[in-house]
């Protein structure tokens, strides 16, 4: 499982980069538009807390492909291991076939049936992103969509992974793990959640509470060797 982080805000990305095994930040124009900052200075920003090693991605705006190609080149001007993303729409599809025959990595966004995924990855998307919980919010079944898409790219042999997003709980997601999802993108306050146990939190406060009666309050392993 590839963990992402769907959010522009520096310091939840600077926590979870610390926190946990983070391979990569999602942004999309209404994440962006939140930070209310020059799109370069939110990209340089993510870059610089997440390092060379982790992948970025952020969304062209135009209508056209060819807009939506040009844009792509200004960002990756500003970032030049920035992932595009791109919506399935006609003429997404053809900037996606644009952008692969230039050598730059797609995510498909606005994915909310497997044929879309199907499309965008035969014209060279190699992350395709349905949307969960707005499949969920209109009676539809996010995790069954999730679970098609990966089981067409194992059919198919195509070189794409599910980057499944949009979730508003915990459970959304360990679903789309059981799918097969190869990858999510998470929310930071969903993303905190994904640890959360009350037995967990007894179980280690037990254990505080059973070594300082002997150790000392305050104490650790280093005090006691």
């Amino acid at each position: 499982m590839i963990y992402m982080l769907d959010t522009a805000n520096l310091e939840a990305i600077k926590k979870a980069v610390d926190l946990y095994p983070l391979e990569g930040v999602t942004t999309n124009p209404s994440i962006v538009a939140k930070e209310n900052k020059p799109l370069k200075d939110i990209l340089m920003g993510i870059r610089e807390v997440i390092g060379s090693e982790r992948m970025l991605h952020a969304q062209v705006m135009g209508e056209t492909a060819d807009v939506m190609v040009r844009e792509a080149d200004a960002m990756r001007e500003v970032d030049p291991e920035l992932i595009i993303k791109v919506p399935v729409t006609p003429q997404g599809i053809k900037a996606m076939k644009a952008l692969k025959a230039k050598g730059i990595r797609v995510t498909a966004t606005a994915i909310l049936t497997p044929q879309q995924a199907l499309m965008a990855a035969k014209a060279g998307a190699e992350f395709l992103a349905p949307y969960v919980n707005r499949l969920d919010n209109i009676c539809g079944d996010g995790t069954l969509v999730a679970a098609e898409i990966a089981h067409l790219i194992s059919v198919y042999d195509l070189d794409a992974k599910v980057l499944a997003a949009s979730f508003k709980n915990v459970q959304q997601v360990h679903e789309v793990a059981k799918a097969g999802a190869q990858t999510v993108t998470i929310a930071p306050d969903v993303f905190d959640q994904l640890l959360k146990h009350p037995l967990t939190d007894s179980g280690v406060a037990g254990f505080t509470a059973d070594w300082e009666a002997v150790y000392g309050a305050g104490t650790t392993v280093l005090d006691a060797l």
